[in-house]
């Protein structure tokens, strides 16, 4: 039977506003982490841009024919890696889009992800952000098939919705990824507890990926990227800086937590139906 083990990297990038240098930083962490053993590695939201709505449009390429890209399938072809790209601005037909590309060991193309959710907030005496007053939102839930595992992807704002992630394990996932960059007043408050609950509800691995701690940016991100078991067990974790999160991830584990635990056999579909409410 082959092995359900695999290492993955979580890479937490401190981003600039200088895009070669922000994409060069990043290979060089991906190489890093194919070197300490990792198939599955994943970068940041908004790594090659600083995260803000008027350095979108600025900031965005083309998929896949743009800059960051290419040079993304060129590294997953060289370190023999998925590579799950965090998030780019990405352009097409004039309207902007935060896009998450997917990198295959022979550097194809595999997917993308489209932020479905934008992340439109605004908290008195906290934080006001719009992504919508620049970005458009995505259409579809994004799955991919690696050697060992089905993972499912969304970005940052998408994982407050639950549903999505119920459609995630009920496609066969086994591992969901967020690339996220939660700020420090919605950080401190939901992002790991947002990652726990996803992770048991749903009975799989959860792993988000922060962009480090810049703290004279525009956007300062909570960082504290981190792997959730399906106990809900944070595995692996980091802080603000720049650097690699690891995790060994057994598939066992979330074998046993199903088998032990079943709540998807038990679950009465007729309860879960859409309910008409009566006026």
């Amino acid at each position: 039977m082959a092995s359900r083990k695999f290492r993955i990297a979580l890479i937490q990038l401190a981003v600039g506003e200088d895009k070669s240098e922000n994409v060069k930083r990043a290979l060089s962490f991906i190489k890093k982490a194919k070197e300490n053993g990792s198939s599955l590695v994943a970068l940041p939201e908004c790594f090659n841009s600083p995260y803000g709505t008027k350095f979108f449009p600025k900031y965005a390429e083309a998929v896949p024919s743009g800059e960051t890209s290419l040079a993304l399938s060129a590294a997953a072809k060289e370190h023999n890696v998925y590579l799950v790209a965090g998030s780019i601005p990405e352009e097409d037909n004039k309207k902007f889009y935060n896009t998450c590309t997917i990198w295959n060991p022979s550097g194809n193309l595999i997917t993308k992800h489209r932020k479905v959710h934008l992340f439109d907030i605004d908290i008195p005496g906290g934080i006001r952000f719009k992504e919508s007053e620049t970005l458009s939102a995505g259409n579809s839930f994004t799955t991919f098939n690696t050697d060992v595992c089905k993972v499912g992807v969304g970005i940052c704002y998408d994982i407050r919705f639950p549903e999505m992630a119920q459609i995630y394990r009920k496609e066969g996932c086994d591992v969901l990824l967020y690339p996220g960059a939660f700020n420090m007043t919605t950080g401190p408050l939901h992002w790991e507890l947002l990652q726990r609950a996803r992770a048991v509800d749903n009975q799989l691995f959860v792993a988000c990926i922060a962009p480090a701690q810049v703290k004279n940016s525009d956007y300062v991100s909570y960082g504290h990227s981190q792997v959730v078991d399906p106990w809900g067990k944070v595995i692996a974790k980091t802080e603000f800086d720049e650097g690699i999160v690891y995790a060994d991830i057994d598939l066992q584990v979330m074998e046993n937590v199903r088998q032990q635990i079943p709540v998807y056999s038990q679950r009465r579909s007729d309860l879960y139906d859409i309910v008409k409410v009566q006026h």
